[in-house]
C-alpha cells in the first residue's frame, strides 16, 4: 500500500537501485540517520526546509509517478514537483474550460462547491453546540448567509458571501477552544497559535487536493469558485474549501483542546508565530492519521478514508463537466 512520507530534517536524497535513500545531517553536516524507502511503497513527498537532489532523482520519482512537495521554514507552501500529466484527456480539458467559460455554468458549480462547504462548517458550530459550547448565535447568522447562496448573481457576489460565512465561523472558535484564542484570522504572518495552525493546516490539505485532483482527467489551474491565476493550482483552493472542515478544523480542535500541542510548541518571533519543528512533525502525524481514517460510505457501501473522499470529489466533478451526472458537493452526514 502506498503511503505519504514527511521529511523534516535537512539532508540529502537520491536514487539506490530500486530506493529512495535520505540521509540527514545535523547543523555540523555529519550524518545523523539514513533511510531507505522502496519506491513501491511511495504516493507523494512533503519536504520541510532544505534537501539536496539532482535530476536523476526527479526523474526516477517521475517515472513511478510520485510527486512532491515544498515547504519553507516559515511553513509556507512553495511548489510542487509533478509528474508528467498521464491521465489528461482532451475531452476533459475541452469541457472544464467550457464550464470556466459560460458564467452560468461556472456560477452552478462554483454555488454547489460553497454549499457543501458552509455544511461542513455549520456541522462543526452544530457538534460543539452539542456538547456545551454555545455556538447558537453563529449558525444562526451562517444560516442566514447560506441561504442566500442561490440568489448570487455573480462570483463576486458569491465570493462576498463566502467571506461572510467563513469570518463567522472563525468567530465561533474562541468558544470552541478551551486554553486558546483565535481573535479573527491573522495571515502573512499569522498572529496567534491558532492562525498559525490554520494556515499551516490549509496548506497541507491544499497539497493533499492537488494529489488528489493529479490522479483525475481534471486541470489543476482551471477552477470555477476561486478566480484562476498564474503560477498557482486554483482548483485545490476549491476543492479544499470543502475539505477544510473536517479534515483541518476538527484536527485542530483536538490537538489543542487535548493538550496536545500546548503554548510552549510554538516559536513567537517578532513578526508572527510559527509551529516548532517538534510540533509540526507531531502536528503532521496527526494530519496524516486523519487523512488516513475511514468512514462507512453510505452511498459505496464500504469503508472510504476522507484522503479517497478527497478523490471521489474530483470524479463526480469530471462526471458533471461531462454531463454524466449532476455535481453534489460533499456535505458530512455523521
Amino acid at each position: 500500500m502506498k503511503k505519504s512520507y514527511y521529511i523534516f530534517n535537512p539532508g540529502r536524497m537520491c536514487r539506490k537501485d530500486n530506493t529512495l535513500q535520505f540521509t540527514a545531517y545535523d547543523e555540523q553536516g555529519k550524518t545523523q540517520t539514513t533511510k531507505y524507502l522502496p519506491i513501491e511503497t511511495i504516493e507523494n513527498l512533503f519536504i520541510f526546509g532544505s534537501i539536496d537532489a539532482n535530476s536523476a532523482l526527479f526523474n526516477f520519482l517521475a517515472q513511478h509517478q510520485v510527486s512532491v512537495h515544498f515547504f519553507d521554514y516559515y511553513q509556507h507552501y512553495t511548489g510542487s514537483f509533478m509528474p508528467k500529466e498521464y491521465l489528461l484527456a482532451g475531452k476533459v480539458q475541452v469541457a472544464q474550460t467550457q464550464h470556466y467559460l459560460l458564467p452560468s455554468k461556472r456560477l452552478h458549480i462554483a454555488k454547489t462547491i460553497l454549499k457543501g462547504a458552509a455544511a461542513n462548517m455549520l456541522k462543526n458550530l452544530h457538534y460543539y453546540n452539542n456538547r456545551d459550547k454555545d455556538t447558537t448565535n453563529e449558525i444562526e447568522l451562517m444560516r442566514i448567509y447560506t441561504q442566500k447562496i442561490p440568489d448570487a448573481q455573480n462570483i463576486s457576489e458569491l465570493m462576498g458571501l463566502e467571506g461572510n460565512i467563513r469570518q463567522t465561523y472563525y468567530q465561533a472558535f474562541d468558544t470552541i477552544l478551551n486554553d486558546f484564542s483565535m481573535n479573527g484570522r491573522s495571515k502573512q504572518p499569522p498572529k496567534n497559535e491558532v492562525n498559525a495552525l490554520i494556515s499551516f493546516g490549509n496548506m497541507m490539505c491544499y497539497t493533499a487536493c492537488l494529489d488528489a485532483i493529479y490522479h483525475t482527467q481534471l486541470n489543476p489551474t482551471i477552477s470555477f469558485l476561486h478566480e484562476p491565476g498564474y503560477r498557482r493550482f486554483s482548483l485545490s483552493l476549491d476543492i479544499a474549501e470543502i475539505f477544510k472542515p473536517l479534515i483541518v478544523d476538527r484536527l485542530i480542535f483536538k490537538v489543542l483542546n487535548k493538550k496536545i500541542l500546548q503554548p510552549d510548541d510554538f516559536d513567537h518571533q517578532l513578526n508572527g508565530i510559527l509551529l516548532k519543528p517538534a510540533a509540526k512533525q507531531k502536528f503532521v502525524k496527526y494530519y496524516d492519521e486523519r487523512l488516513t481514517e475511514t468512514i462507512q460510505h453510505r452511498t459505496l457501501n464500504r469503508k472510504v478514508s476522507y484522503k479517497h473522499l478527497i478523490k471521489l470529489e474530483c470524479y463526480k466533478l469530471v462526471k458533471h463537466i461531462l454531463d454524466i451526472e449532476t455535481y453534489k458537493s460533499f456535505k458530512m452526514w455523521w
